[in-house]
């Protein structure tokens, strides 16, 4: 199959060629017919998959046969800046010769800067919530012409609090519009909140639900806490890693890692929501372009980062929520790539192992790394559960409500 014979423009099969893209990935063949075809849609489909491509070819496809007078707008909404910034790129990209404009609202930038935009005309918008809110407020845009909306990462979007925000967006725009959802996990959550939001959808899951990257292998050390930086300066060291992505669970975490990685002469910045939206881009930039060798970020603010061929994710703990695991180590081995995603796992997180386990339906072995062996004296206070018992604690965590933590 290529995208020729998915009933595209010309011009953007022309786009598509001349950024490399020919054959479409497995999302991309399966939601752009349904899309095409009008129906709302809830997708699977985990990061580096191609979906972004997925829902924006379509609507691009859409939004050129619409009117002649331009009247049909679409919003994709994203959980971070990060995300907005990676999207809009990418279908500014698609939409080159188009005549088709595409903006994007997000904090941390200035208002009045995007408020400009906005006048000289939206086709599309990207926006994360919270700030596409600040414009409907000030009636710097009007949400009365969206015909297309997407819920990119709507998984995400719920865990960082934003269901109030969007349930507010949807009183602001068309009743009759599409509606895309897209989720790298699938959880009772997810299925709730869309039953108010997608008219009889079509359900498209590629991959086995919730489930890792294929390309990605997965290693998981134990160790004690306090060796972990320890060995994460021997691997940066002595691994032909040019660049590696570290995940803190928190800001404080993050900075004093940085700090440490800074004094063992390894070239590492932290990345975290506490950083201005330039600093932000300084850091990203830099470790984009080889200048660093760690970023070091937490689950908020890597949310969309894009890095062409980034080798190797490395986990200092486990995250909060098991779903956000899949989010992490999806960083890298994107696009047909292989990755690597290391853990260091401490009996402490005992317990959120086995929710991840539970959640991807298979076991994590682990190992040992020769010379960061743990002190095995130390009393074990987290016992390993039963599988029945794992699957049945994560099922009363998704049900629970919102018992989910900020970062």
């Amino acid at each position: 199959m290529s995208f020729a014979s998915l009933n595209l423009a010309p011009v953007i099969v022309a786009n598509l060629q001349q950024l490399g893209f020919i054959t479409p990935t497995a999302i991309q063949a399966s939601a752009i017919p349904v899309v095409l075809d009008g129906k709302d849609v809830m997708a699977g489909a985990k990061t580096g998959s191609g979906k972004t491509a997925a829902f924006a070819l379509p609507i691009l496809q859409k939004l050129l046969g619409s009117d002649a007078d331009g009247s049909s707008k679409a919003l994709v909404l994203v959980p971070t800046r990060e995300l907005a910034q990676q999207v809009q790129a990418n279908i500014s990209q698609y939409a080159q010769g188009l005549g088709l404009h595409c903006v994007c609202l997000y904090g941390g930038a200035a208002f009045e800067a995007q408020q400009k935009a906005l006048a000289q005309g939206a086709d599309i918008l990207v926006a994360t919530p919270g700030r596409l809110l600040d414009h409907v407020r000030k009636r710097t845009v009007d949400l009365r012409h969206i015909d297309f909306l997407v819920l990119d990462e709507a998984d995400r979007m719920l865990d960082m609090g934003f269901k109030d925000e969007i349930q507010m967006v949807l009183k602001k725009i068309n009743k009759q519009r599409q509606t895309l959802l897209f989720s790298a996990t699938f959880d009772d959550n997810i299925f709730r909140f869309s039953k108010g939001l997608l008219q009889s959808p079509v359900l498209l899951e590629v991959d086995k639900r919730n489930a890792g990257n294929q390309d990605i292998e997965q290693q998981i050390y134990e160790v004690d806490d306090d060796r972990k930086a320890g060995l994460l300066c021997h691997l940066l060291r002595h691994k032909a890693w040019p660049q590696v992505l570290v995940f803190s669970r928190t800001k404080e975490g993050a900075d004093k890692l940085a700090t440490a990685l800074t004094a063992a002469q390894i070239k590492a910045q932290a990345f975290h929501g506490d950083l201005s939206q330039k600093a932000r881009d300084t850091v990203l930039t830099s470790f984009k372009n080889g200048e660093l060798q760690a970023l070091v970020a937490t689950d908020v603010a890597a949310r969309g980062l894009d890095i062409d061929e980034l080798p190797v994710v490395i986990n200092m703990e486990l995250p909060f929520v098991a779903e956000d695991y899949v989010h992490r180590i999806g960083r890298t081995g994107r696009a047909g790539n292989k990755g690597l995603a290391i853990t260091f796992f401490t009996q402490k997180d005992a317990r959120a192992m086995e929710e991840l386990e539970a959640l991807l339906d298979t076991r994590l072995p682990r190992q040992w790394y020769p010379g960061f062996e743990p002190d095995l004296t130390r009393e074990d206070d987290n016992p390993r559960l039963s599988r029945a018992a794992q699957k049945q604690r994560a099922r009363k965590r998704a049900l629970g409500g919102n018992t989910r933590r900020r970062r």
